[in-house]
């Protein structure tokens, strides 16, 4: 079995380096754009419609015409904002959300034009405590996007989604104590190869849950997406916002939702590991195998998300507090 060596990290040339960055963002990116298309695919199966099917063969070009209509509407900016801080928040709720994919382990060490390097930027001894720290910043964009607006119903929205966030970040970071324990490292790569024989969400299962479920609390996606509440908020604290800087927050949010599924995989599903039948194959976590078996695990917990959002109505506030403050942390 081939463990990433420490001493892999930090070594790379600057080229290497940056391939590896656009890589991840290009990633990130084509993720987003699949995952708009085939939520509404899924949704509209799940509830006997068909989804998009209009735009290019099956549908396929939705997400790009998406996107496109996106860039060309006219970018109001309303009367009442601060203007510097509102231009800012939709890039602190994006940014963060790419940056921590940075010590995600996508696979082990492999040859790039004759450079032995990890499919991993980089790791640090504390790097889940990085992915949260770096994670929870993004909420600021929420924050003062819904501030910055000048108006009653974004600043609701804004401060709802920040005390969500921090709510149901104690109690992700509570379920990871446990894998931190077991593994005995915060390093990534060190928690993926510590599962080498048995996944933690065989061990840890009731961690994995809490975890399962906070992780729909952070990225405020249905049934818990109350910061843009459509039937009392109108659209939340991006209400004042239109073209590209609303698709900036639309882009955030999933590729929030990437990051932690990316998270989940690595705690709790093995990281890049094989799962097991394959896993007795030889070569089977060698290469650039383990990538696709990353990426298969990563849109497992995707294809959760959008379940979720066709079965679940919507919580109440103060239900969706109370799950998270008395029964996840109590029982993390």
């Amino acid at each position: 079995m081939t463990h990433p060596d420490p001493t892999l990290f930090g070594h790379d040339p600057l080229w290497l380096m940056a391939v590896k960055a656009v890589a991840i963002f290009g990633f990130l990116v084509l993720t987003v754009l699949v995952a708009i298309l085939l939520e509404r695919k899924i949704l509209g199966r799940m509830q006997s419609r068909f989804g998009p099917n209009r735009v290019g063969p099956w549908g396929l070009l939705q997400s790009l015409a998406d996107g496109v209509k996106l860039a060309l509407k006219e970018g109001l900016l309303p009367a009442g904002v601060d203007k510097p801080i509102y231009l800012l928040a939709p890039v602190i709720a994006t940014v963060p959300a790419i940056l921590a994919f940075a010590v995600i382990p996508m696979g082990p060490a492999v040859s790039i034009a004759g450079h032995r390097t990890p499919l991993q930027l980089t790791d640090l001894s504390v790097a889940v405590l990085y992915v949260l720290a770096v994670t929870s910043i993004g909420v600021y964009g929420i924050v003062l996007a819904g501030w910055s607006s000048g108006s009653t119903y974004p600043l609701l929205g804004g401060l709802r989604s920040s005390a969500q966030v921090i709510s149901y970040e104690i109690a992700m970071a509570l379920s990871f104590a446990a894998v931190f324990l077991y593994a005995g490292t915060m390093s990534t790569s060190g928690i993926v190869a510590a599962q080498d024989r048995t996944w933690y969400i065989f061990l840890l299962l009731p961690s994995f849950a809490v975890y399962l479920i906070s992780m729909v609390g952070e990225t405020n996606r249905a049934p818990f997406d109350l910061p843009e509440a459509e039937g009392e908020l109108v659209a939340g604290f991006h209400t004042e916002y239109s073209s590209l800087k609303f698709a900036m927050f639309m882009l955030a949010e999933y590729i929030n939702m990437t990051t932690v599924s990316a998270l989940a995989t690595t705690m709790f599903l093995g990281g890049w590991h094989a799962p097991w039948p394959l896993s007795l194959l030889d070569g089977a976590n060698s290469g650039w195998l383990p990538l696709i078996w990353f990426v298969a695990k990563v849109w497992l917990f995707l294809f959760f998300f959008m379940w979720l959002r066709a079965s679940l109505p919507r919580l109440r506030y103060d239900q969706f507090m109370a799950l998270g403050w008395k029964i996840l942390i109590p029982f993390s």
